[in-house]
């Protein structure tokens, strides 16, 4: 399926790429190709914002050396890809595939699409309120239908498998989709003249080629359900055992996969007796089910809750952080996704900007509500904490900080935040409780305005703002006949604007008196 060519024109060949990814090394690898093959050929790029906010867009023309001779005189190649105008479009990410098709980088008459089907989240998919990861069929949908040949798979694990960069089974899935005209030879040749790291990444060459090659006409929809954890039969720890035993005695089926996952959540973020609270709290709320009629309603009170309550006790602070960037498998994670080898040192740099309320929250509380409630001492030491800080967590000095941070975990019942959202947390549970006996379904609404608040700094301030709102409109809105479409409504505002101004103005005119 080689891709046509014009008289006089060029193949036309976009590749969307993020930092780290090879995009420049793939580029190059279609130019050396071309070249030693007798063709003109020529490379630029546009970079992207930043390494995830855009991808650097690599651009190459092609032109066999007979065309030129036709044509007397040398090819004028373009330095940029022109919508509506490009031959084949190459993403390493699924999104960047989605932007190329937005971008009219895609057209049904002569466009050829590879695209890797993992995904990279956006800074914006990670800090939206909620689930703000985008839906990946929408892009096989448009692809499906723009593209003249949609290719997707999972170029990145074939990669990974190999041991190699997705560049590489990028390269393959190019020879294998046949959008070139130059054999595999001719690839696999370019990758060994490149003489760096030459066997693997022709595994991940063959991979990619194979998988191409092999493809069927349409890729296929992308399962994105995320199965619950299946229950355990017994548990090691003979108190983690008691605490499997009574989830399964005493809460209904339909709430005990989530209970299980939050109860891990959990026991991870502090310790048994932590567990138990858990289990006492989510008692409270499926024997207010019960009462108020939650078996007619498959325990949607109780479901629901399940996962809040542990996302609501186990919440983000500056001792969590530091406890997931000292873990053991925090580091092989690392060292796999930059490919290092067993005898290469890899060293992370953090980039950590607590604000003056994280440092006071890791206080005991005490301690951090004089220093809040002081401003002369919240201006003297707010000065120190202005501008973020670089820590090296692969030194010993780096790791050790983080480390002992870590380690207040054992202190974190008596610290300020601490205090504050086992508060929060009071307030939310009575305002169920107080709900469901009038309204079952507002009562279940209330409990999903808990997932705006995620997060620490700025990301659980916002978050936090909005929930308030909610709640505060929640107690407005009890007793109207549509209470809980109403809330779910004003919910789905809020998660829809970071900045709240959706929520602001339903929030006006839902509440308005009535004239």
């Amino acid at each position: 399926m080689n891709t046509s060519l014009h008289a006089g024109t060029p193949i036309k060949i976009a590749i969307l790429a993020m930092g780290g990814q090879g995009g420049g090394v793939l580029a190059d690898w279609i130019v050396d190709m071309a070249e030693h093959a007798q063709w003109w050929a020529q490379a630029t790029s546009v970079p992207g914002v930043a390494q995830r906010t855009g991808a650097t867009v690599y651009y190459v023309e092609l032109m066999p050396e007979a065309a030129v001779q036709a044509a007397g005189k040398p090819p004028t190649l373009a330095m940029m890809p022109t919508a509506g105008d490009v031959d084949l479009v190459v993403a390493a990410e699924l999104m960047e595939g989605g932007r190329a098709l937005q971008r009219g980088f895609v057209t049904p008459d002569r466009t050829v699409l590879i695209s890797s089907s993992h995904r990279s989240y956006a800074v914006g998919e990670k800090a939206a309120h909620g689930n703000g990861i985008a839906d990946p069929n929408k892009v096989i949908e448009a692809g499906r239908e723009i593209a003249k040949r949609f290719f997707c798979f999972d170029l990145q694990a074939l990669a990974d498998e190999a041991g190699s960069v997705i560049s590489a089974s990028l390269f393959g899935a190019i020879a294998g989709s046949g959008s070139l005209p130059f054999a595999r030879e001719d690839y696999e040749a370019t990758i060994r003249r490149a003489g760096v790291g030459v066997n693997a990444s022709l595994r991940a060459f063959g991979a990619g080629h194979h998988a191409a090659a092999s493809a069927p006409a349409a890729p296929a929809a992308i399962d994105t359900s995320r199965p619950l954890p299946v229950l355990p039969d017994t548990a090691a720890h003979p108190r983690t055992r008691q605490m499997l035993e009574e989830l399964k005695r005493d809460f209904p089926p339909e709430a005990q996969p989530m209970m299980l996952a939050g109860l891990r959540r959990i026991l991870e973020f502090q310790d048994l007796r932590y567990g138990r609270e858990y289990l006492d709290h989510m008692r409270d709320i499926r024997e207010l089910d019960a009462q108020f009629g939650g078996t007619a309603k498959s325990w949607a009170l109780t479901a629901a809750a399940a996962r809040y309550v542990a996302v609501a006790m186990a919440y983000d602070d500056v001792i969590r952080v530091a406890d997931l960037k000292t873990r053991g498998a925090r580091f092989e994670r690392v060292r796999q996704e930059v490919g290092a080898a067993q005898d290469q040192l890899v060293y992370t740099t953090e980039y950590m900007h607590p604000r003056l309320e994280e440092i006071c929250g890791t206080m005991p509380a005490f301690l951090g509500r004089r220093i809040e409630n002081s401003p002369a001492l919240s201006r003297y030491l707010g000065r120190f904490f202005r501008k973020g800080k670089f820590l090296r967590s692969g030194t010993l000095s780096g790791f050790l900080m983080l480390y002992a941070l870590a380690g207040m975990r054992r202190f974190r019942r008596s610290t300020l935040r601490h205090k504050i959202e086992m508060r929060s947390l009071h307030n939310w549970l009575k305002l169920i409780s107080d709900t469901v006996h009038h309204d079952y379904d507002l009562a279940v609404e209330v409990v999903n305005c808990r997932r705006l608040v995620k997060g620490y700094s700025d990301t659980h301030a916002r978050g936090d703002s909005k929930y308030q709102r909610l709640t505060l409109a929640a107690s407005q809105l009890l007793g109207s006949a549509d209470a809980a479409s109403r809330l779910r409504a004003l919910r789905d505002a809020a998660l829809a604007d970071d900045k709240g101004n959706k929520l602001d103005a339903m929030l006006e005119q839902e509440l308005r008196p009535a004239n």
